[in-house]
């Protein structure tokens, strides 16, 4: 019997034991004992880990196909007894019709914790010669609105696209990216309508500022703040 991991696992691998660095006779020890050390090796890594946990399970089914085929190995009928005595109900019954299909795409699935975890914000300094870009962009797009009313559009256009590439280069999901982009945006646009309709057209004068310069602000502060801890 080959030792365990002798040839090293590949969790790419579209083959289970080789995901799990078994050999074809591995018995069931060795299976168990390779998949607890792939998922800790896998850390954080919840794909991984779930691509490891699908490997185990895709071996242990075709222990129990073989001992149905009468295909019984020693190493097929240990993992098939161990399995049936622990109670597992992680398998449907092979006799179903697509049961496989189906067990190959629970565990596809994406996680739903995972999925509704890159949803929620998380706010840290972006480090580097990144802040520094992000500082200088920021007053530079400040300081047109102020003084150029014609470049509105354009600065919150870039605003918007810097504050969504900034969260993708950050490790965030593309489309919660662009959700919490336009959020900001939106957040923003609302807050400068309402503090332009609360100021009276004689302050406005003074500060000689249009009433769209004034709408924007809030809109181009925030998405700046968002490129800058938004992660």
């Amino acid at each position: 019997m080959a030792a365990l991991g002798e040839s090293g696992s590949d969790p790419s691998s579209d083959d289970p034991f080789v995901r799990l660095g078994l050999s074809r006779d591995a018995g069931f020890d060795q299976v168990q004992a390779a998949r607890d050390r792939c998922v800790a090796e896998a850390g954080a890594d919840e794909q991984a880990k779930a691509r490891f946990e699908a490997a185990y399970d895709a071996v242990l089914m075709a222990r129990l196909r073989d001992r149905q085929q009468g295909q019984v190995t020693a190493s097929a009928a240990t993992a098939s007894q161990r399995e049936e005595s622990a109670g597992s109900t992680t398998f449907p019954t092979l006799a179903a019709p697509g049961s496989g299909v189906l067990a190959s795409l629970r565990n596809r699935l994406p996680d739903p914790s995972q999925s509704l975890s890159s949803l929620k914000p998380e706010w840290s300094l972006v480090d580097g010669q990144g802040r520094i870009v992000r500082i200088i962009a920021g007053f530079v797009g400040i300081g047109l609105i102020l003084f150029s009313a014609g470049s509105i559009q354009l600065v919150l256009a870039f605003a918007t696209i810097g504050t969504f590439l900034s969260q993708v280069r950050r490790g965030r999901r593309p489309l919660a990216s662009l959700g919490w982009t336009f959020l900001v945006l939106s957040i923003g646009l609302a807050a400068g309508s309402v503090i332009t309709l609360a100021i009276s057209p004689t302050v406005l004068e003074q500060l000689s500022l249009q009433p769209l310069q004034l709408q924007a602000l809030p809109a181009a502060l925030l998405l700046w703040a968002a490129s800058l801890l938004l992660a």
